[in-house]
């Protein structure tokens, strides 16, 4: 398998599991995936992508897969020179996913267009344990795989 159907697979598939726990928690909170893409939109466009409806909440969810796409090619470039991500996905994937949403939370959002939030120890928890399951663990397994 070629490096570019390597990252589209792992991509597609972190992007999205990694929406889908992240919605299926908006949702029982009463908030729709309108509103998650929105959210992830106001990174680029700000406060304005609330009031943008469907045009807005698409900006987010493509930008949102731009995002997952480049975290599994940047997974896959580390695992041409580093062996041990192919080697031990399990507990690479879980690091490198706990680095997606520490760099995410952390350095990108707050650099961004989007609102900020007040810190919540639980909210940051909630979604470090989605980056780990459903981002860095497919990545990874993913790519080790198809490295083989």
């Amino acid at each position: 398998m070629t490096a570019a159907e390597t990252v589209a697979i792992a991509g597609l598939l972190a992007g999205t599991l990694d929406i889908t726990a992240t919605s299926t928690l908006f949702a029982r909170q009463g908030l729709s995936v309108e509103r998650l893409c929105q959210g992830i939109a106001s990174g680029a466009l700000g406060d304005s992508a609330f009031s943008g409806g469907k045009k807005t909440a698409a900006v987010g969810l493509f930008s949102h897969f731009v995002i997952a796409f480049t975290v599994a090619a940047v997974y896959y470039a580390l695992s041409r020179k580093i062996p041990l991500l192919i080697e031990r996905p399990f507990v690479c994937g879980a690091v490198y996913g706990a680095v997606v949403h520490v760099v995410m939370s952390r350095i990108v959002l707050p650099l961004s267009a989007a609102p900020k939030r007040v810190f919540s120890a639980n909210a940051f928890l909630i979604q470090l344990v989605i980056h780990i399951s459903f981002v860095g663990l497919p990545i990874a397994l993913m790519v080790s795989r198809f490295s083989r």
